[in-house]
């Protein structure tokens, strides 16, 4: 059962000046792809980008993710989450929100490469943008608004008992990009 609030960790990683950069040289330097997908039986377009590195294949939402190496960059970002959160992550999936009507909508990450508790860290840079968990049974939802340069954990429970999304916002709210690098461990 799950607690009244999902097991997470919000806490600031990276200065602003240090976000920004990171931000514009990710914008430039990604592999940015729009994917589409079956939905209901109906082929939708992803209102999002994406772009991913990690050393094995990853599977989620019918498409499968081949191994492709982390840049300079990435490695650099990976190395920061690892050394404050003392553990490893061999995969970062980096989606592309282009302004507020970019967005995710209800889920878990519950692939079984996954394992059944994975730790999923979560670093946000460019535009805030709030985010939401929400018990299985569909309770009220929890929000944070996460700030560029911050990270946030689910941890161990977050995927078994809670969904989270990124929700659409009106343009008003949200004019600018952010770019959310998820680090997670893939299991081979």
């Amino acid at each position: 059962m799950p607690t009244m609030m999902p097991p997470t960790l919000h806490l600031p990683l990276l200065d602003a000046t240090t976000a920004d950069l990171f931000f514009q040289r990710l914008l430039a330097e990604g592999n940015w792809r729009q994917y589409q997908l079956n939905l209901y039986g109906r082929t939708v377009t992803e209102p999002r980008l994406i772009d991913w590195a990690g050393a094995v294949t990853y599977r989620y939402s019918g498409r499968v993710l081949e191994p492709r190496p982390l840049s300079p960059l990435l490695c650099s970002l990976r190395e920061q989450v690892e050394r404050t959160l003392g553990m490893r992550f061999n995969h970062v999936l980096i989606n592309r929100y282009r302004d507020g009507n970019d967005y995710m909508g209800w889920h878990r990450d519950n692939e079984p490469e996954l394992g059944s508790d994975p730790t999923i860290a979560s670093l946000s840079l460019g535009q805030a943008r709030p985010f939401q968990m929400r018990t299985l049974a569909k309770t009220d939802p929890h929000e944070w608004l996460l700030e560029s340069g911050s990270l946030f954990v689910m941890q161990p429970g977050c995927q078994r008992y809670w969904q989270h999304q990124l929700p659409k916002r009106a343009l008003s709210r949200i004019p600018g990009e952010r770019i959310n690098l998820t680090f997670r461990q893939v299991q081979t």
